[in-house]
């Protein structure tokens, strides 16, 4: 096992990579930008080193300033985390030629599965069903003909893509050519990369993942299913395992699947492999994250397996330890991405500092975060501040101790996304299980109005804490403690969440 392994990422990750490190007896090391100076990661390492200044492209993407942290901190491995640096093959590679461990994949793996186009092609390979499409576009011509072929609606995909760059929907043979423009130069201002192809646009569908996890001995597993479904322009905000939609058969249907990719494409790690499930139950392989997913939670609390432990004892060449008939799941959780967005303003990012911030706990209830009372929310990175995970021993003990711990959760100083969860936990759609990815579409406009009045008048209520928040952060001073509340939808209007320790 490692002796000492550096965090190359921040917030709750980082926190959570360290705390699975010391529970190892790995002494964490940790890497900062200027923003983040003082942020809880870098006090719960035993030692960090600057990289730069506040944007991740002069900080945290910075792969050469990264492996020279680590080789000045005396790590013998690189953990990536998910995002920044997590699936960038040419990173994996250069830690390699300096004899540092990635705690990922092989870069050859990572570039196969993040070419769309070759993914699909090893999916299929692989026996594992894929949505019709085409191959990589050469021309406007040889568009018309795919998609004539394929038939509407179809999407055009960017073969380096994610998140929802590169990719439109199109629903008329008149939209194509225009279409597959925007889409192309999009991908190409994003990922450097303006190939695209096409696929047939499964409608309505659900977002199904399966976990999975390969040694270096070629064991490989999986550990279920996790329903993705309630996402906003292509990102999660509520995962849940196990899939209501999935049923035994099916269930096992998809984790072979999922094996027989990850077997194909020479993997190693913890990864995710991603379908979309119609109204029918048919599944269509959508993509392979090659990293550690947001999402992973909720599979440790129903496996009670460690998944960043498993991470690092693979990295270190060590076996899984266990074959597919020994994985077992109890019960169902939810996991709710707590983020510094406003959903009532079309979940508009916020910064600041935050103030009063109570951790939800109790039966079944986890937290994961990389902030604490007083701490910074810089703008220069991702929103997410806490994800609270909730187990129970079947999907509506969960449901209720998710929308428990929602209803506990205190967090002043910048809006979040609780009260969004406070509707959505409690809706009948959330409650009969009637998800898929136009779920906040349709569901949100109605769920938001909620009590009249009562959204505006906790925000004004405490209009006076968040000046002085502002102003401490201009002087450079932690501010005043929040004003005290018995009201939840007080505590709602600004709220968030991390853990009590």
């Amino acid at each position: 096992m490692f002796r000492r392994v550096l965090i190359a990422n921040r917030g709750e990750i980082a926190v959570r990579v360290i705390r699975a490190c010391r529970d190892l007896g790995i002494s964490p090391v940790a890497v900062h930008s200027e923003a983040d100076r003082s942020a809880l990661h870098v006090r719960l390492a035993d030692e960090s080193v600057c990289l730069g200044p506040p944007p991740a492209a002069e900080s945290y993407l910075v792969g050469e300033r990264v492996i020279e942290a680590a080789r000045a901190l005396g790590a013998e491995a690189i953990h990536p985390g998910y995002g920044f640096l997590a699936e960038n093959a040419g990173f994996a590679a250069a830690c390699a030629a300096e004899g540092i461990v990635f705690v990922g994949p092989p870069p050859e793996a990572m570039r196969l599965m993040g070419d769309k186009a070759r993914a699909r092609a090893a999916a299929e390979r692989s026996g594992v069903p894929t949505a019709p499409g085409s191959e990589v576009l050469d021309s406007a011509e040889e568009g018309e003909r795919a998609a004539d072929e394929i038939g509407f609606p179809l999407l055009i995909k960017a073969v380096g893509g994610g998140g929802g760059m590169g990719m439109r929907v199109v629903r008329e043979r008149a939209a194509l050519d225009g279409a597959i423009a925007e889409a192309q130069s999009e991908a190409e201002s994003a990922f450097a990369d303006g190939r695209v192809f096409l696929e047939r646009l499964i409608e309505q569908p659900r977002h199904v993942e399966v976990q999975v996890l390969a040694d270096a001995g070629g064991a490989v597993v999986h550990l279920g299913e996790r329903e993705c479904s309630i996402q906003r322009r292509h990102q999660k905000l509520l995962e849940e395992s196990p899939s209501p939609a999935v049923d035994p058969a099916l269930r096992e249907e998809l984790g072979a699947a999922a094996v027989r990719l990850t077997e194909q494409a020479g993997y190693v790690g913890a990864g995710t492999v991603e379908f979309l499930l119609d109204d029918r139950g048919r599944y269509y392989f959508l993509e392979m994250n090659a990293r550690l997913q947001v999402e992973h939670p909720v599979t440790e609390v129903r496996t009670g397996l460690d998944l960043v432990a498993l991470q690092l004892r693979v990295a270190a060449g060590e076996p899984l330890g266990f074959d597919q008939a020994e994985v077992t799941y109890r019960g169902a959780a939810i996991e709710l991405r707590i983020t510094a967005e406003d959903p009532f303003t079309g979940f508009l990012p916020a910064s600041g500092r935050l103030g009063e911030f109570r951790a939800p706990a109790g039966p079944g209830v986890r937290c994961d975060s990389g902030v604490a009372s007083g701490s910074r929310v810089p703008a220069d990175y991702d929103s997410l501040l806490a994800k609270v995970i909730a187990w129970g021993p079947d999907r509506e003990t969960a449901r209720r101790r998710a929308a428990r711990a929602v209803r506990e959760t205190r967090l002043v100083g910048v809006p979040t996304s609780l009260p969004f969860f406070e509707r959505v936990l409690e809706s009948e759609a959330f409650r009969r299980a009637e998800l898929d990815t136009g779920f906040i579409e349709r569901q949100w406009p109605s769920l938001a109005e909620g009590p009249a009045g009562r959204r505006e008048a906790a925000r004004e209520e405490l209009l006076p804490f968040a000046a002085a928040a502002a102003a401490a952060e201009l002087a450079g001073r932690r501010p005043a403690a929040a004003p005290a509340s018995g009201s939840r939808w007080r505590n709602a209007a600004f709220p968030g969440g991390a853990p009590p320790w």
